[in-house]
């Protein structure tokens, strides 16, 4: 596969995760706070929560990628993984710092850095592809479980430290107990 192939498809990824990871900041109320779609999208206003935003529209690009591109780059889901936990590290690090600084947290700002962080995500990963690295895919598939897993758990058994908690309403996790 070339890379101008590799580009165009990381490019069409970008696209897909800006939209979808959009999409999902809203499923959960408008399915109604169904259980299942809390899973994977955000419950509340926290880090954390919006963090789903990046991973699952760009888990799923990963899969589709995994068919269509896997086979002619070999350090593709390596690739993919280094950029979702850039993208992660990104949104992370830039609210903290920038919310440290003023004091508060600016919504156009948030979801600049969202669109900022998924072309950070794909243009890395489209970089890796594209060069000599080597990586072990197995690896990089224990992670994105690992990741996935700790997305699903957190959002029903959410730990009570910063980044899980929602600033509008100081709580963590669902508000709604679904534990009753």
């Amino acid at each position: 596969m070339d890379n101008a192939n590799i580009r165009n498809y990381q490019i069409v990824s970008a696209i897909f995760v800006c939209i979808l990871g959009t999409l999902l900041h809203f499923t959960y109320e408008f399915f109604g706070q169904n259980i299942f779609v809390a899973s994977f999208s955000a419950v509340n206003e926290s880090v954390w929560e919006h963090l789903k935003l990046l991973y699952f529209p760009m888990l799923l690009t990963t899969i589709i990628g995994y068919f269509y591109i896997e086979k002619n780059v070999s350090n593709f889901l390596c690739s993919k993984l280094l950029g979702i936990i850039t993208s992660m590290l990104f949104i992370i690090i830039f609210f903290y710092t920038y919310t440290g600084i003023i004091g508060k947290s600016i919504v156009f700002i948030d979801i600049a850095s969202f669109f900022i962080a998924v072309i950070l995500a794909e243009y890395l990963a489209y970089k890796l592809m594209v060069s000599n690295f080597k990586c072990n895919t197995i690896i990089a598939i224990i992670i994105l479980k690992i990741i996935l897993i700790c997305f699903v758990v957190f959002t029903y058994y959410t730990p009570k430290i910063e980044i899980f908690r929602d600033p509008v309403s100081n709580q963590y996790g669902i508000i709604k107990d679904i534990r009753n």
